[in-house]
């Protein structure tokens, strides 16, 4: 292993913003800057919402110029979105974005085809309305894949224009419900009955493999020096967030909190139970062989939405307003998918609340506490039905993203699991695309080996479990009652 420190770019993409951040990895040390971040803003044309992926790319060549000389480059972003090419090369369009309407219905049409059970059997993914294969299928009749000679994930996307060579990273393909997860590979029976043209995709590449170097003409823009490799990383963001989980030993459960809370286990192995597929757990792929098996949960885009719809006020007011209205007086199910479009949030929650004859939240507090608490519940039942379909148990919930910064939801989630948590780190997808590249340049072990790294030089902050279990036992069960 080299004695020397090496310096890595991470470029890491999410719903709301961008940024490039800068790892210096040496032995014992890690460390993360930030070079450059900037907005990331859906646009609404008349055809529907669209990811402005040009100004993403901008960003991230000024992020890279900001971040300077390194040694390595790595790419994740959120998953299932993509992009098309032309037989030139060149983008057939902005990519659609998730929350397009264009999915609406389409699961039950490729359900007539492959029933929902077995559909689960063969990809063990978690029925979402957005996941890849119900975008395509809702653009089979487009003049745009009509005219496709290849399709990139956004992350390989920007690969693509960064290095002119196209690959599919694996654990960002397993969230387009066509890999089969037990060989971790394309599902080709799958795809064949439903119509999708599986050539369309590059080649699959696992984490740490070569993805090219920086173009001439990117090293020119960047002011760079070449060559510049480009490293593939857990290119979904979560997957790299759980690879930075600062974890001891395997009886843990993680959250990764932003826009989404992704609550679950990582195993060795699949769940593809009739039983998980009813419980709405997902399979995806993640470092090393690992499963990540979770659950999709709305996340903090419920209070996010609310702030913008209140024009941003002080988020430390508001929270520390909320922490003093009583608990779990008013709950909502934070996986329903009427809080998934954007607008209205404030006045969507409220009618929720009202429909199932809970008091209605009317001031910010009592909207944020609503959240924060229905956030907590839904990790709590999250942790525990892993535990129990995995036949899994945990001794701790590690918390990583940025909702680790919300302390009041951060104590919440301990007092609704009746176990402690561990937050931290914040800009743990960041850090696990970093400790990916450093592992490729042989600057860190094994997986275990980057988890004892992240414990020691990272800050992490305990959270005791408070209060009786039993009222947030009642409270789950007032919220899932038929």
């Amino acid at each position: 292993m080299s004695e020397r420190h090496k310096t890595f770019a991470a470029v890491d993409l999410g719903a709301s913003s961008g940024r490039v951040m800068v790892g210096r990895v040496g032995p014992g040390a890690l460390d993360l800057t930030e070079a450059h971040r900037f907005p990331n803003r859906p646009v609404r044309v008349p055809d529907g919402l669209r990811w402005d992926i040009l100004s993403l790319y901008a960003g991230v060549l000024d992020g890279l110029r900001a971040a300077g000389q390194v040694d390595s480059v790595g790419i994740d972003s959120w998953a299932v979105d993509y992009g098309l090419l032309d037989a030139d090369g060149a983008l057939l369009g902005n990519p659609v974005h998730y929350r397009d309407t264009r999915t609406e219905g389409v699961a039950e049409q490729v359900w007539a085809t492959v029933p929902a059970a077995e559909l689960y059997a063969a990809t063990g993914l978690q029925y979402a309305p957005f996941n890849t294969l119900y975008q395509l299928t809702a653009a089979r009749s487009t003049a745009q894949l009509a005219h496709a000679e290849r399709l990139l994930l956004i992350p390989d996307l920007l690969a693509y224009w960064l290095t002119g060579e196209a690959g599919t990273e694996l654990t960002n393909a397993s969230t387009t419900q066509l890999i089969d997860p037990r060989t971790r590979e394309w599902a080709h029976d799958l795809a064949g009955r439903l119509g999708i043209d599986l050539k369309l995709f590059a080649p699959l590449r696992r984490p740490g493999d070569p993805a090219g170097h920086l173009t001439p003409r990117v090293l020119e823009e960047t002011g760079l020096a070449g060559p510049v490799p480009v490293t593939t990383v857990g290119s979904h963001d979560t997957a790299s967030a759980v690879a930075a989980v600062p974890a001891v030993g395997e009886r843990f459960a993680y959250i990764c909190t932003g826009t989404w809370s992704l609550a679950g286990l990582e195993l060795a192995a699949p769940v593809l139970t009739e039983a998980s597929r009813a419980a709405n757990f997902t399979n995806e792929l993640g470092l090393d062989g690992t499963v990540r098996y979770l659950r999709n949960i709305m996340g903090l885009w419920l209070l996010q939405e609310c702030l913008r719809e209140w024009d941003h006020p002080d988020l430390g007011e508001l929270l520390r307003a909320a922490a003093e209205i009583p608990s779990l007086r008013s709950v909502v199910d934070a996986g329903d998918a009427a809080f998934l479009a954007p607008g209205r949030m404030p006045a969507r929650i409220a009618d929720a609340c009202r429909a199932s004859g809970q008091p209605v939240p009317g001031s910010r507090a009592e909207i944020t506490r609503c959240i924060l608490d229905s956030l907590a519940l839904a990790h709590r039942r999250a942790v525990a039905e892993a535990q129990e379909l995995a036949d899994h148990p945990v001794d701790v919930v590690h918390i990583v993203g940025g909702g680790t910064r919300n302390e009041l939801l951060c104590q919440l989630t301990a007092d609704a699991c009746g176990l402690p948590v561990v937050a931290g780190p914040a800009e743990a997808a960041a850090l696990g695309n970093v400790l990916v590249q450093a592992r490729a340049q042989g600057l860190v072990g094994d997986r275990a080996s980057m988890r004892r790294l992240l414990a020691r030089t990272q800050p992490l902050r305990r959270y005791e479990p408070r209060g009786d279990a039993a009222v947030w036992r009642a409270a789950q069960d007032r919220l899932i009652r038929p």
